[in-house]
């Protein structure tokens, strides 16, 4: 191991002691936190807690462990200048290096307590994303960059983007505490203040690299900018893959109808023998196949449902299927439904626009965006004319216009792309690819 410096050595001391017992919860704690949540403030010190700024955090995780410890104690040392515990109250004076988690989250529900002063600005960071909003909403210096619209707003996503702006001013008055609720599935971000809801289910965006998705876990960041602030009651609850599912269902759920009964294969067409109705889904059997398909055909749509794939598992959505031939190339899209580990899994090499969510052959999506094999994964697939967006777990990992693609896999043309209706199905490859809770609606 290399040798740190004396003065390394402090940083690297002060680093440790802020990590150490990342998310112990003690006694105080265990009282204080309502139930299923944990404390990230244990009413006494900085245990838990790191520096942090504003960095993206792929490229912090990507750091050589070194040079990850040396900028952790630079960055911890800082804040552990300006932040202190005062009795129940995390406080930190306007300046200084960003309260950051020891530990990184998915998705979860952040329940927390400010109270700052005029002119101040702050803001919470999401996975290490900045952030929703904290500012003087009675500042005019302010009132062009928003302000008066009040705190709580995703600031940093573009202009006119869904959750830029609070729904309603819910600030209340200097000196008096504020109460923020936030939940958080995928990318999407709902935002309470003080019980009102100011932003609903919006998604957000890449302050690092807005052509790329926002991480699918990282730490929460309270941010410090020109004015003392006071923090308290900090409560996190990690939220699992069921509960993550029904967020994502149940938001904008008016018109979507089921096209499958959960029992058979009423209203359903093609080799069905070659898949089983088990446990409420529909499973194609192992070593089996075929595009079975949906009756009734479908123009613009929006579908919803839930997948489970086995390891190296393989299967596809027929989108805009004639009925016969093949849905990646005969219908308007495969939208690929794939391992996102297929690789290691089987140890073959697959093209980009084989990866999970992919209009197949075409135009590739987003990886590293699946649950773990043997958990259901949400999806929604939007297609209108010739647009297809597929979001996954909350992130959208495919937005396209396959009207505008040139270029195909292998150089194979896709003779069924413009197509303007057709069936909707699964496009079975020999693998026990399951799906439930499936459901359309029209545009």
């Amino acid at each position: 191991m290399k040798k740190i410096s004396g003065s390394r050595s402090l940083l690297y001391a002060l680093v440790l002691t802020a990590l150490v017992a990342g998310c112990t919860t003690t006694s105080r704690q265990t009282a204080t936190a309502p139930p299923g949540f944990t404390a990230l403030f244990n009413g006494k010190d900085l245990t838990g807690w790191r520096g942090g700024d504003t960095f993206d955090h792929r490229k912090y995780l990507a750091l050589p462990n070194n040079q990850r410890i040396e900028q952790d104690a630079k960055w911890t040392a800082d804040m552990q200048s300006h932040w202190r515990a005062e009795g129940d109250e995390l406080v930190n004076d306007g300046h200084g290096k960003y309260a950051t988690t020891a530990k990184d989250y998915g998705d979860f529900e952040l329940l927390i307590e400010y109270k700052t002063v005029p002119l101040a600005d702050s803001g919470i960071y999401l996975r290490g994303v900045p952030q929703v909003q904290i500012w003087d909403h009675t500042n005019p210096n302010e009132f062009k960059n928003g302000a008066d619209k009040g705190s709580g707003g995703l600031w940093n996503n573009s202009p006119g983007a869904p959750g830029k702006d609070p729904l309603v001013l819910a600030d209340k008055p200097f000196g008096e505490w504020n109460k923020f609720r936030i939940l958080m599935v995928g990318s999407r971000v709902s935002v309470w203040l003080n019980g009102k809801l100011v932003v609903d289910h919006a998604n957000l965006e890449n302050y690092y690299d807005r052509k790329s998705l926002i991480p699918a876990k990282g730490p929460i960041e309270l941010q410090t900018h020109g004015g003392e602030i006071r923090w308290r009651n900090i409560f996190i609850r990690e939220i699992g893959t069921d509960e993550a599912n029904k967020v994502l269902g149940s938001k904008g759920d008016e018109g979507f109808h089921s096209v499958f009964n959960g029992r058979d294969f009423t209203g359903w067409d093609g080799p069905v023998n070659n898949y089983e109705v088990k446990d409420d889904a529909i499973v194609c059997l192992p070593k089996k196949g075929g595009t079975i398909f949906t009756k009734a055909e479908f123009s613009d749509f929006m579908a919803r449902l839930e997948f489970k794939l086995p390891p190296g598992g393989n299967n596809g959505l027929a989108i805009r299927y004639p009925g016969k031939g093949s849905a990646a190339y005969d219908g308007m899209c495969e939208s690929q439904v794939l391992d996102d580990n297929y690789e290691k899994a089987t140890g073959e090499k697959i093209d980009p626009r084989q990866a999970h969510g992919s209009a197949y052959g075409m135009v590739a999506a987003a990886r590293g965006y699946q649950r773990p094999i043997g958990e259901w994964n949400f999806e929604e697939v939007t297609v209108k004319g010739s647009k297809i967006k597929v979001e996954l777990n909350g992130f959208v990992i495919l937005n396209t216009d396959l009207a505008d693609v040139k270029e195909f896999m292998a150089n194979s043309a896709h003779p069924g792309k413009d197509r303007t209706g057709g069936h909707f199905g699964f496009a079975g490859h020999n693998d026990p690819v399951a799906f439930r809770h499936i459901r359309l609606k029209t545009f």
